[in-house]
């Protein structure tokens, strides 16, 4: 097997699977220096250039991409299959043993192929069809993406206070704890789902004056969380 892409998720993957060729450069022709071919080809580039990297391999290894969000129709004509490992991969690499992975299929061995893949990781395989790829990839963004955005806020709002960030991080860590155990509505907590309205102005007046320009971002996830505590009760 080899893997084409020597960016974050390219090296994380060589680094997890030792013998494997790679990570080379998107203008691999799916052979290596000695002319042998690969019986298994990983794309491991941005999804705007999958389809080139596949036009790029000579006719016979199965080839997979990496992407969340994309189908396997940019990888025709080969037989193919895809493999998301649902993880954030950072410049440090990934822990991919525990985390879940997406993967499909364009026959029942390509299926099968991406699912051992996954099993060698040590992921969590789960088939996710063309059609849902969108959607799954959107929930991973709301999940990982934007809770970044969202914390990253937070922590803008109390450096106004003096106080540093990594006060925060034990009650971020301990509300994803809570959220994985009971759910959204279990693990909702604070004035909103109280009801005390009067502390969430008090809240939305201090955001309007020390920083104003997460206002709306405020008023939206206040929005969303009272939609979510009327769920709760």
């Amino acid at each position: 097997m080899a893997v084409v892409g020597n960016g974050r998720l390219g090296n994380a993957l060589v680094a997890a699977l030792p013998g494997v060729d790679g990570p080379f450069g998107r203008g691999f022709d799916g052979t290596d220096a000695d002319g042998a071919t690969f019986d298994v080809v990983v794309l491991a580039v941005p999804d705007g250039q999958i389809a080139q990297a596949a036009a790029a391999i000579r006719p016979g290894p199965m080839v997979g991409h990496c992407s969340g969000a994309t189908g396997l129709d940019v990888l025709a004509p080969h037989e193919a299959f895809g493999l998301h490992p649902l993880m954030s991969v950072t410049r440090d690499g990934a822990q991919f043993a525990g985390c879940g992975a997406a993967v499909a299929g364009s026959t029942d061995a390509a299926l099968a192929l991406a699912t051992a893949l996954a099993q060698r990781l040590g992921m969590e395989s789960v088939r996710i069809d063309d059609r849902d790829r969108a959607a799954y990839h959107a929930a991973a963004s709301i999940a990982s993406n934007f809770l970044v955005t969202l914390e990253d806020a937070a922590a803008t709002v109390l450096a106004t206070t003096g106080a540093p960030r990594s006060l925060l991080v034990p009650l971020v860590r301990a509300t994803v704890e809570n959220w994985a155990a009971l759910g959204g509505r279990g693990a909702l907590t604070g004035p909103i789902a109280r009801g005390d309205e009067a502390v969430v102005a008090r809240q939305r007046e201090a955001i309007a004056d020390r920083a104003p320009s997460l206002l709306p971002l405020f008023d939206e996830l206040c929005a969303a969380t009272r939609a979510l505590a009327a769920r709760k009760h």
